[in-house]
């Protein structure tokens, strides 16, 4: 008897084996014809052993995943009606399968932003209103908020809670912490692909050949900045002048009692008074001194300093703007700090300084050449007082195109360039090759350019 069920049991065990041997070769069968078509954008052929692969091996491959969602974003492109939106709740589905089949491999942030962006792309087919879309975003972002890393996604986050807003579904408080969520988390971004171009740019201006995949790295980097930087022009633009003096006064005013001793509120309070240039009214020396006493740090330093630019005492403001960069460790903030002095200093007419401070940031932040764009411009508005006859005058936007290349804005570099003695004009004075001096706050020598 006991000879009759060991003998059994081997049976069916081959016999399991035999099947779960013919089921993996037909799931990946099945795979390679799916990713030789998808791969060469026949979507349509590859939509078959797609919808086959996902009923019978959901589990066997992330490439069912991978490829289903160029196929079925196919569909959607390629269909209208009740049959897209079939589709896009086919593709909102695939998603939520890989989540289900391939957890580590599905970052909830990233994948549920997707979902919400795919919605609210065709929300007028499927009627979807903004209470329901920036609900959707809201939990994403929620739920996983360091990898909701998608600039456009970021960006309709808070638009929706704008469109909201104007429709009085949302508080101004709750208007205004949206922004400052959404600006911190862009500034996290910047931060993080900053820190890696960084490293990568200071190999290359050392004169160190950049390997394959470091240039790879480079391209992403610029890319990502270059995406977050045109998308946080955007947030800004879409709060507009909701977030003016006139109402950011009384809402902080109002809730400053309850939020005096809340380091964060006091610090996102006083950085929107600044941005907006609300710092005359007491309420933002109340904001300061509270935020300094509870957290000293370089913020509250640096506002301590906005307060003194305001009494007039540029020598304590100073102090302050030192003593909060001392306070910063942080390399990245360190730069926007120096930047954030220099701006002051160049509205005040004091270059030579601010041309320091813009030059201190780049040193922090090598990736970020803007600094050098405002370096060029505060040549360009100086040529007239910083040169002895007519020609030094404009020899100094040869140096406002050097800087502009620095930039890498060759279209400025161009502009300035055609502003500075031409050929004949350097033929005539007989000084081609030879270096002029430009006095002023400038004090920098330019080579004439050979002829």
């Amino acid at each position: 008897m006991k000879t009759k069920i060991t003998v059994l049991i081997a049976v069916l065990f081959l016999g399991l084996n035999v099947s779960f041997g013919q089921n993996e070769e037909a799931c990946r069968n099945k795979l390679s014809i799916m990713v030789e078509y998808a791969r060469s954008k026949n979507y349509e052929t590859a939509y078959k052993p797609f919808m086959e692969l996902r009923q019978e091996c959901p589990k066997y491959n992330k490439a069912i995943y991978v490829f289903g969602e160029k196929i079925l974003k196919d569909k959607i492109d390629n269909t209208t009606g009740v049959e897209q939106v079939a589709f896009i709740n086919d593709l909102v589905k695939l998603w939520d399968e890989r989540a289900l089949n391939f957890a580590n491999e599905t970052p909830k942030g990233e994948y549920d932003s997707k979902q919400c962006q795919l919605k609210y792309d065709y929300k007028t087919e499927l009627g979807l209103t903004d209470d329901q879309l920036y609900s959707c975003f809201d939990a994403a972002f929620t739920a996983d908020k360091e990898t909701f890393e998608n600039p456009k996604s970021l960006y309709v986050y808070f638009k929706l809670m704008v469109n909201l807003y104007d429709t009085d579904k949302k508080t101004a408080q709750e208007l205004f912490d949206k922004y400052d969520d959404v600006v911190e988390k862009i500034e996290f971004e910047v931060e993080k692909a900053s820190v890696g171009l960084n490293k990568i740019v200071t190999k290359e201006e050392a004169g160190a050949a950049l390997t394959k995949k470091e240039g790879q790295y480079q391209r992403y980097y610029t890319s990502v900045l270059s995406a977050f930087d045109q998308i946080s022009g955007s947030v800004d633009s879409e709060l507009g002048n909701r977030a003016n003096c006139e109402n950011l006064i009384p809402l902080y005013e109002k809730s400053f009692e309850a939020n005096k001793a809340n380091a964060t509120w006091l610090q996102r309070a006083a950085g929107r008074m600044s941005a907006k240039e609300c710092t005359s009214d007491p309420l933002f020396f109340k904001l300061v001194n509270a935020y300094h006493d509870l957290s000293p740090s370089a913020n509250s330093a640096y506002y301590l300093g906005i307060l003194k630019d305001k009494e007039g005492k540029s020598s304590e403001a100073r102090g302050y703007y030192e003593q909060a960069i001392s306070l910063e460790t942080d390399n990245f903030k360190k730069a926007k700090l120096y930047k954030k002095i220099a701006i002051k200093l160049k509205a005040v007419g004091n270059y030579g300084q601010a041309r320091t401070y813009y030059m201190n940031a780049v040193n922090a932040n090598p990736s970020d050449k803007s600094p050098h764009l405002q370096i060029a411009g505060m040549y360009s508005s100086s040529a007239k007082n910083c040169g002895t006859d007519n020609f030094s005058q404009r020899a100094v936007f040869w140096l406002a195109a050097a800087e502009a290349r620095k930039a890498g804005s060759s279209n400025t570099a161009a502009r300035y360039e055609g502003l500075a003695p031409s050929n004949t004009e350097i033929f005539n004075a007989g000084n081609a090759g030879k270096s002029i001096t430009i006095g002023c706050w400038i004090q920098r020598t330019v080579t004439v350019p050979n002829i």
